[in-house]
């Protein structure tokens, strides 16, 4: 049998993610396949770098917990494609999943996949969803 957990217990899951992960993280968007996990060593090219607001995922809600502020990198570092991302705290990645231009379904979406050097590069969605439901 599958666990279900209430909306409450869901929530309170979400919001430690953003405790344990800390204020202000790091936000990657990279080129290449995702690490098998967050242990792994990261893949690809750096495409852009992120600095996230010190509150940077809303408060959850309903079993889901989305981005919060503007997340934007105002100069890209390196040109490429956008395939995945990594959020750390420090040298430790806590997060990290697919990437795809607006409605194309990844873990993150942004305003353009094709990334060149200098160019803004702005995060269009983000939401953790809790399982257990």
């Amino acid at each position: 049998m599958t666990f279900q957990f209430s909306t409450a217990a869901r929530n309170a899951a979400l919001d430690a993610i953003e405790t344990t992960v800390g204020a202000s993280p790091t936000l990657e968007i990279r080129s290449g396949s995702v690490p098998a996990n967050c242990a792994a060593a990261a893949t690809g090219t750096v495409l852009a770098t992120l600095a996230l607001p010190s509150d940077w995922l809303a408060a959850a809600s309903s079993g889901s917990k989305a981005l919060l502020g503007t997340w934007q990198d105002a100069a890209a570092d390196a040109t490429g494609t956008a395939a995945h991302f990594r959020i750390n705290a420090g040298a430790t990645c806590h997060l990290q999943g697919t990437v795809t231009a607006t409605g194309g379904g990844g873990d993150m979406t942004l305003d353009n996949v094709s990334i060149a050097t200098g160019q803004q590069v702005t995060v269009t969605a983000f939401t953790i969803t809790a399982g257990g439901a």
